[in-house]
């Protein structure tokens, strides 16, 4: 489990006060983590991780075997920052039965003919399921405000993005969560929070890396010149959009393995303390077993 220090550090606030200044994308919690070496941080996060695993694979169980609640995990970060191979990681050996992972890119034309919640609210989860959400409804304040034309092709009308625009869909994207929470979907929001600098780093790599050269889009590098946009809108969408039903979690994102550990302990710990559990059967069940065993062993 995370120490309550650990979710207090990551964890926006609520109140509409939160800094992304604040957040560190290097952050290391204690002194004692403070005074590792690369090597022995990332051995410590993959022992942590290796026990995420168990506890969620025993947890995922019984929110299937349950059928009331539903989990949906979403992912929201600058380009980079490890979305795919935190999903990856965190939920490797899960039950894929039990899991849903849904990557949204450009809306369709059919999609565009909705409101802009739509295509999302196709792919929530069911019941007993864990949906992952790479990239979300959040695009609709992040990408579509960085880039001001995205809002001309919605079509809606009177609406040009003005600042009433964005502060009525973070009224919608609240309203639409307290919908989904009260009807038994848990929401867990990640930010995984990259500096500019690794995310460079990360870009160097990635162009090569022959094994990583498919990942490059120009488009890249086209939003990472708007990067003082990016964080604005990021900072201004976590302050109205973090709220008791559905806190953001700031993950630093610097150090992936540090942030593949965050977010297993954060989904781990939340299913763990759902009031969930395997059924119980009728009495009329277990009689029935108890003839059907009987059946089977004097064969």
């Amino acid at each position: 489990m995370l120490g309550k220090s650990v979710i207090r550090a990551i964890t926006a606030p609520t109140d509409g006060s939160f800094n992304l200044c604040d957040h560190d994308p290097a952050w290391r919690d204690t002194q004692d983590l403070r005074a590792l070496s690369e090597k022995q941080l990332k051995k410590r996060a993959k022992v942590y991780l290796e026990r995420g695993h168990k506890s969620l694979t025993e947890c995922q169980e019984k929110l299937y075997a349950d059928n009331r609640y539903s989990l949906l995990v979403i992912f929201q970060a600058m380009d980079a920052a490890g979305k795919d191979t935190t999903i990856k990681h965190v939920m490797s050996g899960i039950n894929p039965q039990g899991c849903q992972v849904t990557s949204f890119k450009h809306p369709s034309a059919t999609e565009l003919d909705h409101t802009f919640l739509w295509r999302y609210s196709q792919a929530l989860p069911r019941r007993g399921m864990i949906g992952i959400f790479n990239r979300s409804y959040y695009e609709e304040v992040l990408v579509v405000r960085v880039h001001r034309e995205l809002v001309a092709a919605q079509r809606i009308p009177g609406k040009n993005g003005g600042a009433g625009f964005w502060k009525s869909r973070f009224r919608d994207i609240n309203a639409f969560e307290r919908h989904l929470t009260q009807n038994g979907t848990v929401i867990l929001k990640f930010f995984l929070n990259l500096s500019k600098e690794e995310q460079r780093q990360r870009f160097i790599e990635r162009l090569t890396n022959k094994d990583k050269l498919w990942k490059y889009d120009p488009s890249d590098l086209r939003d990472r010149s708007h990067w003082d946009s990016y964080q604005h809108a990021y900072q201004e969408t976590i302050a109205h959009t973090s709220s008791p039903w559905a806190p953001w979690h700031i993950i630093p994102a610097d150090n992936k393995w540090v942030m593949r550990a965050l977010v297993s302990g954060v989904i781990s710990d939340t299913i763990g303390a759902l009031d969930i559990d395997f059924p119980k059967l009728p009495k009329h069940r277990v009689s029935e077993i108890k003839v059907a065993l009987k059946s089977l062993r004097s064969e």
